[in-house]
C-alpha cells in the first residue's frame, strides 16, 4: 500500500484556527485525499479547509463526533482510513507509524497511544484522571488493555470498517470503535505517538462531566453483548449485597429487639432474589456470547480455508488451460513442420507423367 491508498477523515466543528495547518501538514507528508466532515461550523471553518486542499462535506443528522465519522466512513472507498482531531494536537509526521502495521499486514486497526509522549499542558489533570479510569475500566469489563482507548488519532482498514458496527453520535464513538474490535476480533495494534497541547486561541467542543459521563455509559451499555456476565452480574452482585444487609439488619433487630421489620424484610428477599437471578442470567448469557464467538470463529476459519481452496483451484485450472493452449500450439507447429512439401522442380517433372 501506499499514502494513495488512504484516506485522512477529519471530523471539525469551528476549528477555523487549527484546521488549516492540519491540512497542510498532512498534505506536505503525501496525503492527497483529505476528506474533512464539518458539523456545521459558523467561524469558517469549511471556506480554509478547501482553499488548502482538503474535501469538504456538510455534516447530515446530528451534530456529534461520532455522527461524523460514521458518515466519513461511508463517503469515502479508500482501502485505509486515517482519522484524526481537527484541533492540531495530532502531529502529521506520526502519520507513518500509524499506517505501517497495517501497511506490514499485522493489524486492522491502529490507535496512537497520547500517554506515550504527551507535550506539557496538552490534558488537564481531570481529563488524565478521567482517561485512566475509562481505560482501567476497558481492560477489565473487555479484557484487552488498549493503553488509550480514547484516543482521536486511529488507522482502520476498510474490511475492519465493514466488521464492525457503530451508533453513538458524539464522544463515546472512540469507546464504541475500541469494544467493536475486541468483540469483533479485529486485529488491533498500539504504537506510541506525540500528542500536543491545543492551540490558545482554539476551543475545545469536549464538556469533561457530560462526555465523560457519555463514555462511561457506552462502556457499561457494551458490555451486554460482550462481557454479558460483568453487565448482568453487577446490578446483581449490587442487589444481592442490599438484599443481605437489609436482611442482616431485620436479623439482628428481630433477635437483639424483638423487633419485626416486615417490609424490610419483604424488601430484603426481593432483592436478594432479583440479585440471583441476574447472576444466573449473567453466567448463561456468557455462556452463549462464548459459543457464538467460538462458533463465529471457526466460520472465518472454513471461509478462509475455502477462499484459499478457491484460488488454488482456480490457479490450477489456470495453469491447466495455458498448458494445453500451448501444446495445442506446438502441435499445430509440428504438424506444419514434418509435412512433406514438393519442390517447384518436383512439381513441374510429375507433369508430363501425369499428361502421358
Amino acid at each position: 500500500m501506499e499514502y494513495d491508498d488512504v484516506c485522512v477523515l477529519v471530523p471539525t466543528l469551528n476549528e477555523s484556527e487549527t484546521i488549516g495547518p492540519v491540512v497542510e501538514s498532512f498534505a506536505a507528508e503525501g496525503f492527497d485525499d483529505i476528506l474533512v466532515i464539518d458539523g456545521g461550523s459558523t467561524d469558517g471553518t469549511q471556506s480554509i479547509a478547501e482553499e488548502k486542499g482538503a474535501r469538504v462535506v456538510q455534516q447530515r443528522g446530528s451534530k456529534g463526533k461520532g455522527q461524523a465519522l460514521q458518515e466519513g466512513f461511508e463517503r469515502t472507498d479508500a482501502p485505509v482510513v486515517l482519522m484524526l482531531d481537527g484541533d492540531q494536537t495530532y502531529r502529521a509526521e506520526d502519520a507513518a507509524a500509524m499506517l505501517e502495521p497495517i501497511f506490514e499486514g499485522r493489524a486492522d486497526h491502529v490507535i496512537g497511544d497520547r500517554f506515550a509522549d504527551m507535550e506539557e499542558g496538552a490534558m488537564t489533570r481531570l481529563n488524565e484522571f478521567g482517561n485512566g479510569v475509562i481505560n482501567r475500566a476497558f481492560s477489565i469489563i473487555h479484557g484487552r488493555d488498549y493503553q488509550d482507548i480514547l484516543s482521536g488519532y486511529r488507522a482502520l482498514t476498510r474490511e475492519s470498517i465493514s466488521r464492525i458496527s457503530l451508533t453513538e453520535d458524539y464522544f463515546g464513538v472512540e469507546t464504541e470503535m475500541a469494544v467493536e474490535c475486541v468483540k469483533h476480533n479485529v486485529r488491533t495494534e498500539v504504537v506510541p505517538i506525540r500528542y500536543l497541547a491545543r492551540p490558545d486561541d482554539s476551543e475545545t467542543n469536549l464538556r469533561p462531566f457530560r462526555d465523560g459521563a457519555d463514555i462511561i455509559l457506552t462502556l457499561y451499555k457494551m458490555a451486554k453483548t460482550n462481557n454479558p456476565l460483568f453487565y448482568f452480574g453487577s446490578v446483581g452482585t449490587v442487589s444481592l449485597v442490599v438484599g443481605l444487609v437489609l436482611g442482616t439488619y431485620v436479623a439482628v433487630e428481630w433477635i437483639t429487639a424483638n423487633t419485626s421489620h416486615e417490609v424490610i424484610a419483604f424488601l430484603g428477599g426481593l432483592a436478594i432474589i432479583f440479585g440471583v437471578q441476574l447472576l444466573m442470567f449473567g453466567v448463561l448469557s456468557d455462556m452463549i456470547v462464548t459459543v457464538n464467538r467460538e462458533q463465529t470463529r471457526q466460520l472465518e476459519d472454513l471461509t478462509e480455508r475455502l477462499t484459499a481452496d478457491d484460488a488454488r483451484a482456480r490457479a490450477r485450472v489456470d495453469g491447466s488451460e495455458s498448458a494445453n493452449a500451448a501444446e495445442s500450439a506446438n502441435g499445430a507447429d509440428g504438424a506444419t513442420g514434418d509435412r512433406p512439401q514438393e519442390s517447384p522442380a518436383g512439381q513441374e517433372a510429375s507433369a508430363p507423367e501425369r499428361r502421358g
